[in-house]
């Protein structure tokens, strides 16, 4: 423990942000950093709790106490010695992660948690900008050959692993760049995509190679993967939208979020042939308060919509979570976005009944109802529409209500692998096997649509157990 008395005398001081009107001008990142010193008083807040609940909270169980205790100390190399040994992404997480983390924090009680995620985002910038964040390339060749098919988070976290390990790692991924999620899901003004590249540098250099525009079980057989590697991983993303089955779906005007965000990063990157599908001088409505419909509100922004609307299924949440009854587990409380922040209407326990579209099939106006959620005798939580409908004027519906499971075609259809109850590729934490031999699966293709931090986590342990099955010994961590 840093300083004993450091969360008596200091005040949790968040990193501060670019002001909307600044930031809304284009598409980079509006979070500044924080001075070292800065940071160091926020690492002297740390507790070093008996039971560090901040650990629990963080899927890849980053030693958080530790390397809280070293940046106070100002030792920032064996800071990022104690970050690395758990997460191979912290600029990924210390910039998009909802910090599970800081909600399990004990000071959180409080509301004054540790500001985790700035110092944890600080340690690897700090590393890349020192040289200490240098390729580890095996000491010797396994001989051992494994794909891995997907290059989101889990797919890059299972492949860096597996190489680091001494084993020929081939990542293939069906669109133009390596990246899945990271590159076409998440907004640039939320992650640049340099950091993506600067991280595949050092992959390279470890012995992993990458084959953008390989869509495995379309154009490449995964069979045909199968007898040129020793194991498969697929590492897939959670790719089938949930619809909204109304009258009017088709009319021209509604699309998936994911058909609407990926254009705008292809933009950034400098894409000149990217569809025009824009939000620009249009009536905008989100259906859906998760992160991607926070994601469609900042880009529809920056596109200049004339308005924005978000619809939310659910009662309102409330301001703040009853702490006697949830920490230090992760609380349903309102939350804001600094893309609501940067303007908005939100609206809660509202249903779409139905679109309206003009003579030539373009939308031009949503209707809702309000609804009511009642216990039924069963006791589950049942919906029901009161009221007359209401129009909203929409040029735009976009469409962010969640992803049911990974897609069943490709890889799935072609080994005719198992799925669990919720649609997902059937396997365990315990190996990450499949029901074909040598083929594993992790990410949200096993788990469903889940976190970035959940993401490396899996690809992780999916590495350890394929290390295992190859090899009979294994020294990568879980």
């Amino acid at each position: 423990m840093g300083k004993a008395t450091g969360f008596l005398e200091i005040e949790r001081a968040a990193a501060a942000q670019e002001e909307p009107g600044k930031r809304l001008r284009g598409y980079r990142e509006f979070v500044l950093a924080p001075a070292d010193a800065a940071l160091r008083e926020q690492g002297a807040r740390c507790m070093d709790c008996g039971i560090p609940y901040c650990q629990e909270g963080c899927p890849v169980s980053n030693v958080i106490p530790d390397w809280n205790d070293l940046v106070y100390r100002d030792d920032w190399h064996e800071a990022y010695r104690a970050l690395a040994a758990t997460n191979n992404f912290p600029e990924f997480t210390g910039r998009i992660c909802p910090a599970p983390c800081e909600a399990s924090c004990t000071l959180n009680f409080n509301d004054e948690p540790v500001t985790i995620k700035s110092i944890e985002l600080a340690v690897i910038e700090r590393a890349f900008k020192e040289g200490w964040a240098r390729p580890q390339p095996a000491a010797r060749p396994s001989g051992k050959s494994v794909a891995v098919v997907g290059s989101g988070p889990a797919g890059l976290a299972c492949a860096q692993q597996l190489a680091r390990a001494g084993h020929k790692v081939t990542v293939y991924e069906k669109n133009d760049r390596i990246g899945g999620l990271l590159r076409y899901g998440i907004p640039d003004f939320k992650m640049e995509k340099r950091w993506i590249d600067r991280r595949l540098e050092q992959m390279e250099a470890e012995g992993v190679e990458f084959r953008p525009n390989s869509h495995v079980g379309e154009e490449l057989p995964v069979a045909e993967l199968r007898q040129r590697h020793d194991a498969v991983a697929l590492c897939g993303g959670c790719e089938h939208p949930r619809d909204l089955e109304v009258e009017g779906r088709g009319l021209q005007g509604t699309y998936f979020a994911m058909e609407f965000l990926p254009l705008q990063n292809r933009r950034v990157a400098g894409d000149s042939d990217v569809p025009e599908l824009t939000a620009a001088g249009k009536h905008v409505i989100v259906i859906g308060g998760g992160d991607t419909g926070s994601d469609c509100i900042g880009t529809s922004n920056r596109h200049g919509a004339k308005s924005i609307t978000q619809f939310e299924l659910l009662p309102k949440p409330p301001d703040a979570e009853d702490k006697m009854m949830t920490w230090p587990d992760w609380p349903l409380k309102l939350r804001t976005s600094s893309s609501h922040e940067e303007g908005c209407d939100r609206d809660w326990s509202i249903a779409t009944t139905r679109l309206e579209g003009d003579d030539d099939g373009r939308l031009k106006a949503l209707y809702a109802q309000r609804v009511e959620w009642r216990k039924g005798d069963d006791g589950r939580m049942r919906m029901e529409k009161t009221g007359d409908e209401i129009r909203f004027e929409a040029d735009l519906v976009l469409l962010a209500m969640g992803y049911v499971h990974p897609r069943h075609d490709g890889p799935v259809a072609e080994l005719g692998l198992a799925l669990d109850g919720r649609g997902n590729v059937q396997a365990t934490t315990d190996d990450f096997r499949t029901s074909a031999d040598g083929v594993y699966a992790a990410g949200d293709m096993r788990r469903g649509q889940s976190l970035v931090v959940w993401a490396i986590r899996e690809g992780r342990m999916c590495a350890r157990a394929i290390d295992l099955d190859l090899m009979g010994a294994t020294a990568l961590p879980r």
